[in-house]
């Protein structure tokens, strides 16, 4: 009797950056396809999809978000939630 196993591949977290020169050099790599920006009462998230990980990056303050938003690389596409 042969024994198959299937192994089921879990998605993984989502990884968090704290810093924002980090998002934006994460952001730029070439891998980098999408980002999305979810905004809520207190906080906006910055969401970058590239090809292994999606990184977050919680912005706390508006008018740093805004700054944020408009550093964004131009070939990006940025989708607003």
């Amino acid at each position: 009797d042969s024994i198959v196993y299937i192994l089921k591949r879990r998605p993984s977290e989502p990884k968090q950056i704290h810093e924002i020169k980090d998002f934006l050099l994460t952001a730029r790599r070439k891998d980098a396809r999408s980002v999305k920006i979810k905004r809520s009462r207190d906080v906006v998230k910055f969401k970058v999809r590239c090809s292994k990980y999606l990184y977050t990056l919680c912005v706390f303050d508006p008018e740093k978000a805004d700054k944020l938003k408009q550093s964004l690389p131009p070939g990006l596409s940025v989708q607003d939630l």
